[in-house]
């Protein structure tokens, strides 16, 4: 047995690695993953380093003090005064980023939703809240207040914590899903390949008249596409750090931060790159094997693709936290965990129940592969 085993097993290496489209899925693909980490991160590096005259011209539909013009000026702010009707006009044809409107001490920002408008926005809060400083000031000066002592009663700063750094936990979190995505796509061709394609070319059934059972000949061919996939993620995890290495010297968002995985999250990457494997390597041969054709095994695959990126993209986004319950769901157990060990929490129960479900899935999937080969009407219908 082990010996049949070890032949299917050598057969399927032997035609992966001559076959070029198999290579060319398994180490050209990860290639993509730093081009993707190092386009998202030039990408936020130009939505927080916005050219101020791009959004710092402000309608006022009233007249300004010499305050509020002087106050606007060290800002940068570009005035422009005049009616409303005419600041409108303005805004809808681009030539403002928004404009205000008074009325008495009530003052209103006229905005839309757009990404101008926002950093418009955020630019007229503060000059509204340096102006209104300003009045608070006067005023109390002239009542014979301390200013100083009453507006600067309690003094509030910000730390930026580095686990707390959206860039950088995005960036990370990001990565290892496309190493994901990228162990999935490297997994359907060959898993296509040695069950449908080797059934539409007849080589399948010429293999099932050896002596040989076909839990050996499906353990092989699983082992071997597990194999593709395993070297697939780990060379795209080594680019991944490559590229944080890369983007952490050459883009300024990232300044005084350490965007580098830490040493357990690096380990359980791979841990989680190893279970992942066998989990889609089986999943896949189990879809193809069903397939009658290479064409077919391939239309049935394709939405694996995003199915393995989307839920943990999602898990991400909206922050969901991972209990025993999501442990074990397929997909975004894996994205989950690797999330959580990021961020220096470290569940062992979690981290069991992903694996051993993995496994327990890993057993059902293979179960059921092999009593299909064993059904010739399955394997040779037409």
């Amino acid at each position: 047995m082990k010996s049949n085993l070890w032949n299917i097993l050598k057969k399927e290496l032997r035609e992966l690695f001559r076959d070029k489209k198999s290579l060319s899925m398994m180490l050209i693909i990860p290639i993509f993953i730093p081009l993707i980490m190092l386009g998202m991160s030039a990408l936020f590096e130009s939505q927080t380093e916005k050219d101020i005259n791009e959004y710092n011209t402000i309608g006022f539909a009233y007249n300004l003090s010499e305050a509020e013009k002087s106050i606007a000026k060290e800002m940068d702010i570009k005035v422009v005064e005049g009616k409303e009707d005419e600041l409108k006009e303005k805004y809808e044809n681009g030539e403002i980023n928004l404009y205000v409107t008074k009325d008495e001490n009530k003052y209103t920002l006229n905005i839309d939703s757009s990404d101008n408008t926002a950093y418009a926005q955020n630019l007229t809060e503060q000059y509204f809240n340096a102006y209104k400083s300003y009045l608070q000031q006067n005023y109390l000066t002239q009542n014979g207040v301390d200013a100083d002592s009453v507006l600067n009663i309690i003094t509030v700063e910000e730390k930026a914590l580095e686990q707390d750094n959206y860039f950088a936990d995005f960036i990370k979190n990001y990565a290892f899903l496309f190493v994901i995505m990228a162990i999935t796509v490297s997994a359907t061709y060959p898993a296509t390949d040695t069950t449908a394609g080797e059934k539409e070319r007849g080589t399948l059934e010429t293999l099932l008249t050896f002596p040989i059972k076909s839990k050996d000949i499906i353990l092989g061919k699983f082992l071997g596409v597990t194999l593709s996939s395993i070297i697939t993620g780990v060379i795209s995890f080594i680019l991944a750090i490559i590229s944080l290495v890369i983007a952490e010297n050459m883009f300024s968002i990232y300044d005084g931060l350490d965007i580098m995985f830490t040493p357990l999250s690096i380990v359980m990457a791979f841990i989680i790159i190893i279970v992942y494997s066998f989990f889609i390597s089986g999943l896949c041969i189990s879809i193809a094997s069903t397939c009658k054709t290479f064409k077919e095994a391939q239309s049935a695959l394709t939405p694996l693709t995003f199915i393995s990126l989307f839920p943990g993209m999602i898990a991400f986004m909206i922050s969901i936290t991972t209990t025993p319950l999501l442990s074990v769901v397929p997909f975004l157990n894996y994205s989950l965990i690797f999330t959580d060990i990021n961020a220096g929490n470290v569940n062992w129960l979690n981290i069991a129940l992903m694996i051993i479900s993995t496994f327990i899935y890993i057993a059902i999937v293979l179960g059921y592969i092999i009593k299909q080969y064993k059904s010739e009407k399955v394997l040779f219908s037409k």
